[in-house]
């Protein structure tokens, strides 16, 4: 190979390897309760992350094998990826960006209002009344909140935890406001009046049914999302970094490649 295929395929190797995390990064995502749930959500990263390894793949081929059909493909496939990829960051960054948490008096843990995240996020997650209803039915099959009894005894344990999740905050007890009496994470007792809050008289203590329907348990899933695409989306800003510069090299080590061909074309015509 010429020095212009060997840095192509170099780089192309690194474009490669940079597929790799954010594969990883999609099945973190999926693998969470919430986006088990939530199956839109769960497989974009994923296949953008295989595409990425695809292109880069047939990039690495098609210079170490010097066909310049493959590294076309690759020079165009990946532009698109590379478009995708930020206009997903762009917009998961722009539904993300709204907080609906709260400090609670008294809590290490936050609560979460769920007007206080962004409108595509609440329509998307939380209406129409079906979506939710098949959402909160998986999240009630899931162990986000039986295990939680296994984790804190006291109340003071639960109150100053800050590993409780915006799930589990959401949908595993009821509002702070509400007064409850604290009995174990997912059993309270009432013993007052309940506040004006639609959420307290949503409350049950039967486990299938806990805070699952209340506006609590929607913003506390939106919560959730938010955090997990957070971090995810901080891998996938670095590999985006890594690909615009392994394309650069790409693209410009192609330009050498097809000098390369063109003078060795002319020089056998010429002699």
């Amino acid at each position: 190979m010429g020095l212009s295929n060997n840095i192509t395929a170099v780089v192309n190797f690194i474009a490669l390897l940079s597929s790799i995390p954010i594969i990883a990064a999609g099945i973190w995502l999926a693998s969470k309760p919430d986006n088990e749930c939530i199956h839109d959500f769960r497989w974009p990263v994923i296949v953008l992350g295989i595409l990425v390894l695809v292109v880069s793949l047939a990039g690495f081929l098609g210079a170490y094998f010097y066909r310049q059909c493959l590294l076309a493909f690759y020079l165009v496939s990946m532009a698109l990826l590379i478009v995708l990829l930020l206009v997903v960051l762009a917009f998961s960054f722009f539904v993300t960006n709204p907080d609906g948490s709260f400090h609670v008096p008294g809590r290490a843990y936050d609560e979460y209002n769920l007007e206080g995240f962004s409108g595509w996020l609440r329509n998307h997650v939380t209406s129409p009344e079906s979506r939710w209803h098949k959402i909160s039915t998986c999240l009630a099959g899931s162990n986000v909140c039986t295990k939680l009894p296994e984790d804190y005894v006291t109340s003071d344990e639960f109150f100053n935890s800050n590993r409780i999740s915006p799930l589990q905050s959401g949908c595993c007890k009821p509002p702070t406001a509400c007064e409850y009496n604290y009995v174990n994470p997912i059993l309270w007792v009432n013993t007052t009046n309940p506040m004006d809050n639609p959420d307290c008289y949503m409350w049950n203590n039967d486990q299938v049914q806990l805070c699952y329907n209340c506006n609590a348990c929607k913003a506390g899933l939106l919560g959730n999302l938010r955090r997990e695409w957070r971090k995810a989306n901080m891998i996938l800003l670095v590999a985006l970094a890594v690909l615009i510069w392994v394309y650069i090299i790409a693209c410009s080590a192609y330009k050498n490649t097809r000098r390369e061909t063109l003078f060795r074309h002319f020089k056998q015509g010429w002699f």
